[in-house]
C-alpha cells in the first residue's frame, strides 16, 4: 500500500503512527483512536493539499513572469 501512496499521504501515515503510539501511551480505547486519528488525518491531508495548490500557483505565476 506504502507503494502507491503519495508523499503528502505517506507524511501524514507517519504522523498517525506517532499519535497512535501517544494516545496508547495515555490509554485511549481503541474505537477512540481510531476516530481521533481519522479526524486527524483528514485534517492534515486536506491542509497539505491546500498547500500543495498554493505553491503550484505561486510556481505558475513565476512561470509566466
Amino acid at each position: 500500500m506504502r507503494d502507491y501512496a503519495s508523499l503528502n499521504e505517506l507524511l501524514v501515515l507517519a504522523n498517525m503512527e506517532s499519535y497512535n503510539a501517544v494516545m496508547i501511551g495515555k490509554g485511549m480505547e481503541p474505537k477512540e483512536r481510531m476516530i481521533e486519528l481519522r479526524n486527524l488525518a483528514r485534517t492534515q491531508l486536506m491542509s497539505l493539499e491546500k498547500l500543495d495548490d498554493s505553491v503550484i500557483k505561486e510556481l505558475e505565476g513565476k512561470k509566466q513572469s
